[in-house]
């Protein structure tokens, strides 16, 4: 008996503008690297339509059963069996990747965890990966909209470690990985697209 697949509406809804956007800045023939799956819906709807990308899934194992629900209608090979990974232990892939994709995740890690996610990346990137990140964003410590200072709200009373995450000391984290901010495109929901490439290799590399 296949596993319930898990949904989230705001995948639903957000799904086109970002397709849009990941066409525009990968490759026809690409690998990346999801860090939160979540669901699972994002990986389900971008590989079925972008035959060449090599879509690899990751989470914390409770959410791999989800994920693969999503996953087993699409053609072997195209979104490889998600892995779980969880950032502050590993293990992460061996595989080098031409982007990392991660979307509604930082505002609900704590900020160790989002520095450690940071920390992990130089080891998965190709030399001329992109890192792509979806969600909301501060910019110099001010939220964007009404709605996303109610969001951040509710976020902190929920989990004080939790918050809507500033874009530059997110951008500082990406430096220290090697990475820089090219675009920063508006979504829908008062949410960002933000794109980073690789700027340097990293010391130690």
């Amino acid at each position: 008996m296949s596993t319930e697949r898990p949904f989230a509406p705001a995948c639903e809804r957000n799904r086109e503008p970002i397709l849009s956007r990941l066409e525009d800045w990968l490759a026809p023939q690409a690998s990346i690297l999801e860090i939160g799956s979540g669901t699972g819906q994002h990986a389900a709807w971008f590989c079925a339509r972008q035959h060449g990308w090599r879509w690899q899934c990751s989470d914390v194992p409770e959410n791999l059963p989800g994920i693969r629900a999503w996953l087993e209608d699409l053609p072997a090979g195209r979104c490889p069996p998600p892995r779980a990974l969880d950032v502050s232990r590993g293990p992460w892939p061996s595989d080098h990747y031409d982007a990392i994709f991660t979307a509604n995740t930082l505002h609900i890690m704590a900020w160790p965890l989002v520095e450690q996610m940071f920390a992990g990346l130089p080891a998965v990137l190709a030399p001329a990966a992109q890192l792509i990140i979806y969600g909301p964003f501060n910019y110099a410590g001010r939220h964007s909209s009404p709605s996303n200072a109610d969001f951040d709200a509710w976020l902190r009373e929920r989990d004080p470690r939790q918050g809507i995450r500033d874009i530059a000391a997110v951008s500082a984290l990406a430096e220290k990985a090697g990475l820089t901010l090219k675009q920063d495109e508006a979504m829908p929901a008062n949410n960002r697209l933000l794109r980073f490439a690789r700027s340097a290799v990293p010391p130690g590399r």
